[in-house]
């Protein structure tokens, strides 16, 4: 800097002054889908991985080659697989084609859930905010902690024995 700014009124001028700190661009999304018209997003939860596809239907959810209701026989796995949409308001508005590898039927149940989502806002950019805000678009990191050696499992210990 050549000059010194020594009061507050100098502050502003220099600031006023540089275009580049003046005002932050806003990020403007635009919609990613392919020729086929689907949007594509891969999901991740603890040990699954799920690639989903999305494209305008009737609301049908197939999971690796099977209908929902049987891959995931739960109630519980299938209201998850069905809170994008009722955050995002488009319920019944969406195909849902997913393969889903890995873990077991709650990761996957959570992988296909963050794929749905991550697609729904590529889809529809402007569904974003009540994904987000939702906490859909966040992948949850938590992973099994890993066995220690000379410990049962990773943190509980054998029973003491004093002979």
């Amino acid at each position: 800097m050549a000059e010194d700014i020594k009061s507050l009124d100098d502050l502003k001028a220099a600031v006023a002054g540089t275009p580049a700190a003046a005002a932050p661009q806003a990020i403007v999304r635009t919609a990613q889908r392919d020729k086929l018209g689907r949007s594509y997003a891969t999901g991740k939860r603890k040990d699954a991985v799920a690639r989903v596809w999305i494209r305008p239907g009737s609301g049908k959810v197939v999971v690796n080659g099977k209908e929902m209701a049987v891959y995931f026989a739960r109630p519980v796995l299938q209201m998850i697989l069905r809170q994008p949409f009722t955050v995002a308001g488009v319920d019944g508005q969406f195909d849902v084609m997913a393969t889903v590898a890995g873990g077991g039927l709650s990761g996957q149940a959570g992988a296909v859930k963050h794929g749905i989502s991550k697609a729904l806002q590529l889809y529809e950019p402007s569904l974003r905010g009540a994904l987000k805000a939702a906490g859909f678009l966040t992948r949850d990191s938590r992973v099994v902690e890993r066995k220690k050696y000379g410990k049962a499992k990773a943190r509980k210990s054998f029973q003491f024995s004093k002979r």
